[in-house]
């Protein structure tokens, strides 16, 4: 097939399919096309998003049972073969002798890589070993000295996962508010938005730029746009005093007031008819679990906000709400919300 082709034709399953690189697509167009087509014969959707608990055990069970057909004796050696090099030919061999791609997806509608990068952080052992120690962060930010932002090779030396490391550094390489923000620290972080969103608008549409004149060059979003993922780590560094999670939090608040035009949503009336509409709409989903919720579909349902927005919403529902939250399962919670807890914001309103 020729990558035009693969390409439509993933279309119908991935919306940002134009925005995967061409090396991307041929792998997708071989471990995952077909796989994609029979899924939608069965009636399912493909997923990005979460796992849920459903998709995670069958990841073990096919982990399990891959082991089991090759005789390989732990997880770690089937996906982090680079760590095992004695054995790095056979494992190899047994991964191609027994279609190590097929099994590993099996019954699961999402793309073949994140399956793969799902079952790896389920199955490292590195990625479970609890707070840094004060040594360890000293090690970490000397390596990072050394090796710069080469995480694979920091997080072999420090027996860490990738991301732990990359993210713990991120955490530690300023000195970090956690006051309120100052006219300073939001005009940088406004800046920084805008610089990536700037830069996302050329490399996608080139066009829209260099069709305006120089005058009317101010920047043109697309609203969808403004709820896409940026990279909050380049962000935190142009802001500089503040970690990027807290970037991510002041952005949504300030997102949410613009597109809201100041209303408050979440005071008075206002507040109680979102919880009331969000309650609703979320039992109405079914969904066992919160990455089986179409967040944008109940954004739109509370008010023009980010989906981030909605997302806070549930939370904080669930934390003043449900007794025991933690222990109970989405579906669970939903129930409580819905049985208990939306009767009395109805009455008080």
């Amino acid at each position: 097939m020729d990558l035009d082709t693969a390409r439509q034709e993933l279309e119908e399953f991935i919306p940002h399919v134009k925005n995967i690189s061409d090396s991307s697509i041929k792998k997708m167009a071989g471990r995952d096309l077909m796989r994609f087509k029979e899924f939608k014969k069965q009636g399912m959707a493909v997923k990005f998003g979460r796992f849920t608990q459903k998709e995670n055990k069958q990841i073990q069970k096919n982990v399990e049972e891959f082991l089991a057909l090759t005789g390989l004796d732990s997880a770690e050696k089937l996906l982090f073969t680079s760590r095992y090099p004695e054995d790095k030919d056979t494992i190899h061999r047994l991964k191609t002798e027994h279609h190590f791609c097929e099994k590993i997806s099996e019954g699961i509608p999402r793309p073949w890589r994140l399956i793969y990068y799902r079952a790896r952080k389920m199955f490292d052992p590195n990625n479970y070993k609890g707070r840094y120690t004060t040594e360890e962060k000293e090690q970490l930010k000397k390596y990072q000295a050394l090796h710069g932002n080469d995480w694979k090779k920091i997080s072999e030396l420090m027996s860490r996962s990738n991301l732990s490391v990359a993210m713990k550094f991120s955490e530690l390489k300023s000195a970090i508010n956690y006051g309120h923000w100052t006219k300073e620290e939001t005009q940088k972080l406004m800046s920084a938005v805008e610089d990536v969103m700037r830069r996302k608008v050329r490399t996608e549409n080139p066009s829209s730029l260099s069709s305006l004149d120089q005058s009317a060059r101010d920047l043109w979003i697309d609203r969808e746009q403004l709820y896409q993922p940026l990279p909050w780590t380049e962000i935190e560094t142009k802001v500089g005093s503040r970690y990027w999670r807290q970037c991510k939090q002041k952005w949504n608040s300030i997102l949410t007031r613009k597109l809201t035009r100041g209303q408050q949503l979440c005071k008075g009336t206002n507040g109680l008819r979102t919880k009331i509409t969000l309650i609703k709409r979320l039992y109405e989903t079914k969904a066992e679990d919160a990455s089986e919720v179409n967040w944008d579909e109940l954004r739109s349902a509370v008010g023009d906000v980010p989906r981030a927005y909605v997302q806070s919403k549930f939370y904080r529902l669930k934390v003043s709400f449900v007794p025991c939250w933690k222990r109970k399962t989405f579906s669970e919670i939903i129930d409580y919300l819905y049985e208990n807890t939306l009767p009395e914001l109805e009455e008080k309103l």
